[in-house]
């Protein structure tokens, strides 16, 4: 197993590269600055803590997230140029709310679905006029041979489960349901995708289930197909780990409430602080008596900017705290309706 590095090379024509990649949404970056190259047949171990854009990453890497920066290349294939090509090549497993499984449906009741939809919309044209000139019970014969070929692949036994392949999804083990999960994955497209993404593949299983998800999709990268795989803790089988850091936290500031803008904007003291600074007379209540705002300091509260209390002088006439504290609230009155005196 090796850690990813940060290089300065062009990313192969095959397999799954990325260089510089980030993901931005509405509240910021999902991730950024993801820079890795691996080979065909590896499987790559996404790590990182909850929240930091792992699942994003795998669904920018198959085409189903639009990057905002960096570029990558899958199969041969430049992200985000070639996006829908990318998409007809591999495949998304064990992603809430992408992949999730009827928990009514069996297990045959999946597959035949799955395969159905790879038929029609998986393959090239052509392939689909060849499978329509085909006799009904041929294209069933195949799909279910496809069927068998993918449980296989993921070590999922109809044999293992407790009504066989007429088990309902809400019976099985999260292993089972991961499993499946993946063999749906691999009937998304006529022959074996070349990139299949799984995410939180350890999520809900003990340490003997989380050995053998792991070398179940170490036996897929081995056949060919680059795997990758979120977790939250590498397994050993991983040939290659893609640590993915905590997510940036937004850039844009909550505005400050509407009746502190509305003095910040008026250029009128701030309200008082519980702890007065050494040197500032309190009133009777421990608050804090309120300054008079020097020119400068209103013109600096006008464009945004929290007013300063300017420092009392001899010159400076002295202000009643009551009379300090009311004139605020007599400008907020004289914008009332008068007819219903609210604002």
């Amino acid at each position: 197993m090796r850690v990813s590095r940060q290089g300065d090379g062009q990313p192969p024509s095959t397999g799954v590269a990325a260089r510089g990649l980030g993901v931005k949404g509405p509240r910021g970056w999902a991730f950024r600055g993801v820079t890795f190259e691996a080979a065909p047949g590896t499987l790559v171990a996404v790590t990182g803590p909850t929240g930091s854009g792992r699942t994003a990453l795998l669904l920018a890497l198959t085409g189903r997230m639009r990057t905002a920066e960096g570029t990558a290349r899958v199969a041969g294939l430049e992200l985000p140029r070639r996006t829908a090509r990318v998409r007809r090549v591999s495949g998304v497993a064990h992603m809430p709310g992408v992949t999730d499984l009827d928990p009514a449906l069996t297990v045959a009741e999946h597959l035949r679905e799955r395969a159905l939809v790879g038929r029609r919309y998986g393959g090239p044209a052509a392939d689909l006029v060849r499978g329509l000139l085909r006799s009904p019970r041929a294209r069933a014969a195949e799909d279910a041979a496809r069927a068998d070929a993918a449980l296989r692949a993921v070590g999922l036994a109809p044999d293992d489960l407790p009504k066989g392949s007429r088990t309902a999804v809400r019976d099985l083990s999260r292993a089972q349901e991961l499993r499946l999960s993946v063999a749906l994955a691999l009937l998304g497209r006529p022959g074996r995708p070349e990139v299949i993404a799984v995410d939180d593949a350890d999520l809900g299983l003990s340490g003997p289930e989380r050995e053998e998800v792991a070398a179940m999709l170490s036996a897929l990268a081995a056949g060919g197909t680059t795997v990758l795989a979120s977790f939250r803790e590498a397994p050993r089988e991983a040939d290659l780990v893609v640590p993915v850091g905590e997510p940036a936290a937004p850039e844009d500031t909550p505005p400050a409430p509407g009746r502190l803008r509305r003095l910040i904007r008026r250029g009128a003291p701030a309200p008082a602080a519980s702890d007065a600074p050494s040197g500032t007379p309190e009133d009777p209540g421990g608050g804090a008596t309120p300054q008079p705002v020097s020119p400068d300091t209103a013109e600096d509260a006008r464009a945004g900017d929290t007013p300063v209390p300017a420092e009392a002088t001899d010159d400076t006439p002295r202000q009643d705290p009551q009379k300090a504290v009311e004139a605020p609230i007599a400008e907020e009155d004289a914008d009332a309706h008068p007819a219903t005196g609210r604002a």
